[in-house]
């Protein structure tokens, strides 16, 4: 197994480890073991390595590769806002609310990827809560979705 194949394995597995952690907390042991399985697909793993461990000598088709492999994560794994918002045969888009397990294990997925990339969890200037607040206005959340995570964070009453 090459270098680049080799970390981003290791990134992977540690992050799969924090989320779980943070499932298995919130009583969703099947979600915290199968997380993100779908990153082992070639058709992830492939893109993933190459964009963030790969040679940067041909950043547009690595991105294009890495952008679809992302929309296949997402559309394979509905802890992930994204798999909630319907775009309509006629234009627009509708946002329907998470179910609880999914939202449970999105919160789960963001702490993991904070303790994964060494900031620590929730607290702090580059924790889950700072991340958050500077990603919320970019999140097509549902008005149930976004209370329940708000509060969650402890960001509202």
């Amino acid at each position: 197994m090459s270098s680049k194949h080799l970390s981003y394995l290791k990134y992977v597995l540690r992050h799969k480890f924090y989320v779980a952690q943070a499932c298995f907390r919130e009583g969703l042991v099947i979600r915290g073991l199968i997380h993100d399985v779908s990153k082992f697909l070639p058709s992830e793993w492939f893109p993933y390595v190459e964009y963030f461990y790969g040679e940067k000598d041909k950043p547009n088709l690595t991105r294009k590769r890495f952008d679809f492999a992302w929309l296949l994560h997402q559309k394979r794994n509905d802890h992930h806002w994204q798999w909630w918002v319907l775009s309509k045969d006629e234009g627009g888009r509708r946002v329907l609310p998470m179910s609880d397990a999914a939202r449970k294990e999105m919160v789960a997925d963001w702490f993991g990827a904070s303790r994964a990339q060494g900031h620590g969890g929730l607290y702090g200037p580059n924790g889950v809560k700072a991340w958050y607040k500077s990603h919320r206005k970019k999140m097509l959340l549902h008005d149930e979705t976004r209370k329940w995570v708000e509060r969650r964070l402890g960001l509202r009453d």
